[in-house]
C-alpha cells in the first residue's frame, strides 16, 4: 500500500460525507476505497450506507496504525470539536501528513498551532458541493504544485476549486460564496411570496419561483454572456421587467446596494470569527 494513496475523512457529516460520495463516484481522482479511512465516530445513515457498500476502512478516532499510513487528513468537523479531537489526533500523524480543512472560519494560524508545522489547506466551500455544484477556495501555508494539485484533487468533486494566496480574501469568499446560497434561497422565498400574494395558489408560486431560479442559474452557467448583459437581454424597455426593476434598482441603491452591505456584513463577521478563533 503506498502510503501517498491512503486519505482519511475527520467527520463524516453534510459536507464531508458528499465529498466521500464524491470521492467513491468519480474514477478520475483515481481514489480506491481501500485507501480511504473515514474517522467518525457516528456517521450519517448515508455514510455508513458508503462505509457498508465499498468496505471503507470506519474508526471512531485515529490510532498510530492507521496514522502512519495516512498521506492526508481532510477535517470536516465543527470548528468547535477541534480542541477535542486535534490533541490526541495531530502527535500521531506522520510529520508529512497534509492538513484540508473545510472548517469554518478556522484560520491556517489557527490550524498550525493545532497541527504543527506541515502543509496545511484551509479551503472554504459552500453547499451545492452537496450535489457537485459548489464552488471552494483554497489557500495555503506552503505553496507548491503538488500540494495544490492533491487538495483541487479531493474537492473538485464538490465542484469548481480556485485558490488564492493572500487568507485575508477568505473572508471575502466566505462573504459572497460561502454565504451566498441563502442569499439565493431568500430570493426564491421572497419571489414565491410575491406570486402568492398576487393570487396564484401556494404550490404554484413556490414551483414558479424555484424553477427560475433553477433555470436561471442554468442559463447563466451555459451562457458566455456576463449577468449584466443577460440580465439587460430579458428587459425590454417600458415592459414588465423594467417596470420591477425600477423598484428592484430604485431610490438608495436599491437590491444592489443592499446586497453590498450584507456582503460587507458577513465579511466582518468572517474576520471577527477567525480572530475569536485564534486568540483561544
Amino acid at each position: 500500500m503506498s502510503k501517498a494513496q491512503k486519505i482519511a475523512l475527520l467527520g463524516a457529516g453534510h459536507m464531508g460525507g458528499a465529498l466521500l460520495a464524491g470521492w467513491l463516484r468519480r474514477k478520475s481522482t483515481g481514489i480506491k476505497p481501500e485507501n480511504v479511512i473515514v474517522l467518525d465516530p457516528s456517521p450519517s445513515d448515508e455514510v455508513q450506507a458508503l462505509i457498508e457498500e465499498h468496505g471503507l476502512e470506519h474508526a471512531p478516532a485515529m490510532t498510530l496504525a492507521m496514522s502512519t499510513q495516512v498521506a492526508t487528513i481532510l477535517v470536516a468537523i465543527k470548528p468547535q470539536m477541534l480542541d477535542k479531537v486535534a490533541p490526541a489526533l495531530a502527535p500521531v500523524l506522520a510529520p508529512e501528513t497534509g492538513v484540508i480543512s473545510i472548517m469554518a472560519g478556522t484560520t491556517v494560524k489557527r490550524l498550525e498551532a493545532v497541527f504543527g508545522d506541515r502543509p496545511i489547506v484551509r479551503a472554504m466551500p459552500n453547499t451545492p458541493a452537496a450535489v457537485g455544484a459548489g464552488i471552494t477556495v483554497c489557500v495555503s501555508n506552503i505553496a507548491g504544485e503538488k500540494i495544490e494539485k492533491n487538495a483541487t484533487r479531493l474537492l473538485s468533486v464538490a465542484g469548481e476549486v480556485e485558490w488564492v494566496r493572500d487568507e485575508r480574501l477568505l473572508g471575502a469568499v466566505t462573504a459572497v460564496s460561502g454565504s451566498g446560497p441563502a442569499y439565493v434561497f431568500l430570493l426564491a422565498e421572497a419571489l414565491a411570496g410575491a406570486g402568492f400574494g398576487e393570487g396564484l395558489p401556494r404550490e404554484l408560486a413556490d414551483k414558479l419561483a424555484r424553477q427560475t431560479v433553477i433555470g436561471a442559474g442554468a442559463l447563466l452557467a451555459a451562457s458566455d454572456k456576463d449577468p449584466q448583459a443577460l440580465r439587460r437581454a430579458v428587459t425590454s424597455p417600458n415592459g414588465t421587467t423594467q417596470a420591477a426593476l425600477d423598484v428592484l434598482m430604485g431610490a438608495g441603491g436599491g437590491l444592489p446596494e443592499l446586497v453590498r452591505m450584507a456582503v460587507n456584513a458577513a465579511e466582518r463577521r468572517s474576520r471577527q470569527i477567525g480572530a475569536d478563533a485564534d486568540n483561544g
